[in-house]
């Protein structure tokens, strides 16, 4: 409300006409400063504005799948012990080896269980450990894992800028971040690479200038991991990075999520952008 002549901020869109250039849609923001009878406009192009509230809304949702998962994966730990040592107190007490083979099978599954509720819990359990980072030295050791599980049928490019310079990280945290995006990028490359057809490229550029996570950088590291695949699929574009999503059977649908948590903590940002033959991956990292 506006309270004789003061107001906390008012926000609107408009037309910012331009001599000899068409007009630019723009969201203005006027604030009254300290100063009486003072007031900034603001004037920010939409399409700016927009990834800024995109990216709020992300690190938001980022924050509160956090919690969901911790919570969920602890109430999950308890019960799993208990189904798994009841199991093995019964498989002591048999002999038949048909019964023993169903304890097997629950102790198994518990098991499995247990590393899914590891992995949710993971990246709030180990410390984050800083040291210097060459990009490079990541992505050739992503690399090496990836060709060594499909040693055929994938083309693997290096479109490298190698005057990126190093810079203060978690190096395995990174290369797992990496891995997955990569991983899922070959899951989703299956057809491709059974035909012999298959592409995955390793782009590094320096973005200048350039704002993400409510912050200017000067420098920024782009890592762009691409492949030729069918693309995400639009039911589930919005919500890859989210817990438990996965758009092929089997999937867990933890790796982005991981991905995604270890880049953020490196102050960086995952984005997507995907059509059907073109899927790019981008991971933007501050550099000092």
């Amino acid at each position: 409300g506006v309270d004789g002549n003061e107001f906390a901020a008012l926000r609107y869109d408009a037309l910012l006409k331009r001599l000899n250039h068409e007009s630019l849609p723009v969201h203005v923001i006027v604030t009254q400063t300290e100063k009486k009878n003072e007031i900034i406009v603001e004037m920010l192009p939409q399409e700016q504005q927009a990834k800024q509230d995109r990216e709020e809304r992300l690190a938001e949702q980022a924050q509160a799948n956090k919690e969901l998962i911790r919570n969920l994966a602890h109430e999950i730990k308890n019960p799993l012990g208990g189904i798994r040592g009841a199991a093995q107190l019964l498989e002591m007490e048999m002999d038949s080896p048909e019964l023993i083979e169903y304890t097997q099978v629950i102790i198994h599954e518990a098991d499995r269980l247990q590393s899914l509720v590891d992995r949710l819990l993971a990246p709030h359990r180990r410390p984050h450990v800083v040291g210097d980072v060459n990009i490079h030295q990541v992505c050739e050791r992503v690399r090496s894992l990836i060709l060594a599980e499909f040693p055929r049928g994938l083309k693997f490019v290096r479109d490298y800028d190698t005057s990126i310079p190093e810079f203060r990280g978690d190096r395995e945290q990174l290369i797992q971040s990496v891995l997955n995006v990569a991983h899922n990028a070959c899951a989703a490359l299956s057809d491709q690479i059974a035909q012999g057809k298959a592409e995955l490229t390793f782009r590094t550029r320096i973005a200048r200038q350039t704002t993400f996570g409510k912050q200017r950088y000067k420098l920024a590291l782009e890592l762009h991991v691409i492949d030729n695949g069918p693309g995400v699929p639009d039911s589930i574009k919005d919500r890859i990075f989210y817990p438990l999503v996965s758009g092929r059977e089997g999937g867990s649908g933890l790796g982005l999520t991981l991905a995604q948590t270890f880049v953020q903590q490196h102050l960086g940002l995952i984005e997507c952008d995907s059509v059907p033959g073109h899927t790019d991956f981008k991971i933007l990292i501050p550099l000092p």
